[in-house]
């Protein structure tokens, strides 16, 4: 079966026990059908996976995550998830009516010690102004965060930058995305209301690392963006301060 799918004898015990972070792609689908001279069989079946929603996919998603290389993230509306404080996580959670808040609250900062492990990966991180201008859990919460992601800015291996609004139509209007590159290649994670998809199509891939590029090419430098972020934090230490009696 590994000659026929042009892959190793681990992918393929990996394949057949139905291991996080593999699964058949229309390449090796389209081998398997000739060979066993089956039309489009698995092609088919390869087809009807990728178009349903697999409950699973969070989850895998992590797990890719663990053991990143690199992450290139766009994010349309909230903080990402690796970049969150605890009380602007516990804010976006309540909101969106979460089973359980503190344990998924500590679900999402033990992600992010990632960020912190010795090899860990390159993160290139776009956000939109919206981000910076949502006042998620309240000023305090927001100056706070603003302040996490100025910090987390001058990692040496992160690279943090902003899409402002004067940009107007274009291409991250259509959603938040992260393209993760780990030892056997790249993953693609689209989130959704409710869970998220995985793809690791080439096609796909490839159509991403472009919209992630675009994207890029209208975001600010990393400078201009600290400066961005430092105005709208000081927009909500003023808040904060009229608040006060």
């Amino acid at each position: 079966m590994a000659k026929i799918m042009n892959c190793t004898k681990g992918t393929v015990s990996n394949l057949e026990h139905a291991r996080p972070g593999y699964r058949l792609d229309e390449r090796q689908a389209k081998a398997i059908d000739e060979y066993f001279g089956l039309g489009v069989h698995f092609q088919r079946m390869v087809r009807y996976a990728k178009s349903g929603h697999d409950p699973d996919w969070s989850r895998q998603h992590t797990l890719y995550e663990q053991r990143a290389l690199t992450i290139r993230t766009y994010e349309a509306m909230v903080v990402p998830g690796l970049l969150q404080t605890e009380d602007y996580a516990r804010a976006l959670l309540t909101a969106g009516y979460a089973d359980d808040v503190e344990t998924w609250v500590k679900r999402r900062m033990s992600r992010q010690a990632v960020l912190a492990k010795s090899d860990r990966p390159h993160l290139w991180v776009i956000i939109s102004q919206n981000v910076l201008d949502w006042p998620v859990g309240g000023a305090a919460v927001m100056a706070a965060q603003l302040a996490r992601l100025l910090e987390i800015s001058e990692m040496p291996n992160v690279t943090l930058r902003v899409l402002p609004r004067s940009v107007g139509a274009h291409l991250g209007l259509e959603g938040t995305f992260k393209i993760v590159s780990v030892k056997e290649g790249d993953v693609v994670y689209m989130e959704a209301c409710g869970g998220g998809r995985l793809t690791q199509d080439l096609t796909d891939v490839r159509k991403y690392h472009v919209r992630y590029d675009r994207i890029g090419a209208d975001a600010l430098p990393r400078n201009s963006s600290r400066d961005l972020i430092r105005r709208a934090m000081e927009t909500y230490h003023d808040a904060v301060a009229q608040e006060q009696p």
